[in-house]
């Protein structure tokens, strides 16, 4: 007979197995991918998609870049799937953002309409960086008719045009809602793609070449048994033993945390709980509508992609979660709290939140513009009752805690979405699953395995690329987009001379350089840009291989005439950035001119 003792340590023993097999498949064999490298990939301007696990820093990874653009005056198209989505971002549907609206297919009759737009042309044709979030959303007959009308408005036959694209998103999350019949395809339509269901299925994905960028750093959980549970769940391996954990995690109705959010798969659950809830409490209510501002279809739009209600209805003790980030006053979106009561000047809510802070909290607006025009505006109370979400709704959001329901989950990755919004197993409180709960769409599956080993070529790839190509490939993006750029901070200065130097490319430079060849011929002889010589022989002077004095000839006829003027400039600016000093000489000079001359001022 074997022993309570004996099974005890069989079960730890297949557990520590089972967590080894998933840290080597997840962190070595698929070698996962930083948020560092992601950005270096997005910023040399190839078409990028940016993919990772819930809670893996997708929005961060987007937000960092889309920074970087704006510091050098490029103005990235965010746009997204749904309307909720596009409210996270800050950006606008991207159904909105190309004209296509509601459609699902696209004729000639409709394309030439969307292309005599005048409104259509101001905002695709300018653009060089279009970002599209949950891309998971998107179906693929979406995707083609976006990048049709991108390549004809632009009167360009490269795949969107010749935009950089970014695809944001997790295809193991919601997938699109199919509403139409495929047998209703006429001839006309021009992008019938058959009967797939996935952006990735649209024929300008592949034709696109997007590089994949897999990131799988954890930030939202820091629970290693969670974490493994929806991996397990992730690779569609769930087994006795993650079941194990969740049936800990059951919890009787009458006994849920009263004031934890819970996530229902429908609706109907979720107006029923806020409402009763709201109902049980024996106090005043405080109504507060939402303002809005702009045309009424996209207004309508908006309101439904935003997480606060058209109606907002209030009272002391409503549990309530905020819906917006505003880490300056202390909440971001999912932060939880309880209505406390009133001011009495303004009949703003108190929300006490869980760390004990209270905040009284004001109207937030959620806006979309175009060339930085407002179009729309809502302004609400950053706020919901939180007693009840869908699990819809909760896709992006963090919680403490929350009370799930996946006994009615009808479709792929419901109960995936609903698990990973919680930072640790301890916050889940089940009330019940279906067979459906705990599967993932074995298509994507399949896919997912593709993408990681596609992550894993683009990091190889980009690996190969030495500091100086980088910054090289770097720049010359910024250029085309029409920003601008100091190439000084594209490489680090203690990598100069330990990384630059050493590469055989630059030896070939100096070589040509001694021969009393110009930058022009350089770059002719050796087929390379004159940007990339530039950047050579600015190396090899910091490096003393170049003597100063030599620096003249590299300089532009102009740039040389005015030389003592520009040296000037250079020693009164304090900014120690090339911009200020490209500006106040009313970019009259190159950047190359304005480099060699501040290293002849050192």
């Amino acid at each position: 007979m074997v022993s309570s003792d004996d099974r005890l340590k069989y079960k730890t023993i297949i557990f520590l197995r089972h967590e080894v097999f998933y840290y080597l498949y997840f962190f070595v064999i698929m070698k996962p991918m930083d948020q560092n490298t992601a950005l270096k990939i997005l910023k040399s301007g190839v078409n990028v998609f940016l993919t990772g696990e819930p809670g893996s820093g997708k929005t961060y990874t987007i937000n960092q870049y889309v920074s970087y653009l704006h510091s050098h005056g490029i103005k990235p198209a965010i746009t997204a799937s749904t309307g909720i989505a596009a409210t996270h971002i800050g950006g606008m549907t991207i159904h909105s953002w190309c004209g296509i609206g509601i459609k699902n297919r696209l004729g000639p009759g409709d394309l030439k309409n969307i292309v005599g737009n005048d409104y259509i042309k101001k905002r695709v044709g300018p653009a060089k960086i279009l970002i599209i979030d949950e891309i998971s959303m998107l179906p693929p007959e979406t995707l083609g008719m976006i990048d049709a009308v991108c390549r004809s408005v632009k009167s360009n036959t490269k795949p969107f045009g010749g935009m950089q694209v970014i695809l944001v998103g997790d295809f193991f999350q919601l997938p699109p809602v199919t509403r139409r019949n495929y047998n209703e395809f006429s001839q006309e339509n021009l992008f019938d793609d058959g009967p797939m269901r996935f952006a990735y299925d649209a024929s300008v994905f592949c034709e696109a070449d997007f590089a994949t960028c897999y990131i799988t750093e954890q930030y939202r959980q820091d629970d290693g048994e969670l974490l493994s549970l929806l991996s397990k769940i992730r690779s569609n391996k769930f087994d006795d033993i993650a079941l194990s954990s969740l049936k800990q995690r059951k919890v009787d109705i009458s006994a849920i945390p009263e004031q934890a959010p819970k996530l229902y798969s429908h609706n109907e659950n979720v107006d029923y709980v806020n409402d009763q809830m709201l109902a049980k409490i024996q106090a005043e209510t405080q109504y507060f509508p939402m303002i809005v501002k702009g045309h009424e279809a996209l207004i309508s739009a908006m309101k439904k992609g935003c997480l606060s209600p058209e109606n907002l209805y209030l009272k002391v003790g409503a549990a309530v979660m905020f819906t917006k980030n505003n880490q300056k006053a202390g909440y971001v979106n999912g932060t939880l709290g309880v209505v406390e009561g009133f001011q009495k000047e303004t009949e703003f809510p108190i929300v006490k939140i869980r760390s004990g802070r209270k905040i009284v909290v004001e109207y937030a607006d959620w806006i979309i513009e175009e060339d930085r025009k407002e179009k729309g505006r809502l302004s609400q109370l950053p706020l919901r009752l939180a007693w009840a979400i869908t699990v819809h709704k909760s896709q992006g959001i963090s919680l403490d805690e929350a009370v799930i329901d996946l006994s009615r989950v009808f479709e792929y990755g419901q109960g995936y979405v609903a698990l990973s919004r919680v930072r640790r197993l301890s916050g889940i409180h089940l009330l019940g699953w279906n067979d459906k709960a705990f599967q993932v769409d074995p298509e994507v599956l399949e896919k997912d395995h593709q993408m990681h080993a596609d992550s894993t070529s683009a990091e190889k790839l980009f690996s190969k690329i030495s500091d100086i190509e980088m910054a090289q490939l770097t720049l010359d993006f910024v250029v085309k987009c029409g920003g601008s750029m100091d190439i000084d901070e594209l490489v680090l200065p203690e990598k100069r001379k330990s990384t630059k130097l050493k590469t055989k490319t630059a030896d070939e430079t100096l070589t040509l350089w001694k021969k009393g060849m110009t930058i022009s011929q350089i770059s002719e002889t050796r087929k390379l840009s004159e940007g990339t010589v530039s950047a050579h022989i600015m190396d090899l002077a910091r490096n003393g291989k170049i003597k100063k004095s030599e620096l003249n000839r590299a300089l532009s006829p102009s740039a040389l005439k005015d030389l003592k003027l520009i040296q000037s400039a250079v020693k009164k600016d304090i900014s120690g950035k090339l911009t200020s000093i490209f500006h106040q000489l009313g970019g009259k000079y190159s950047y190359d001119d304005l480099r060699f001359v501040k290293i002849l001022a050192k």
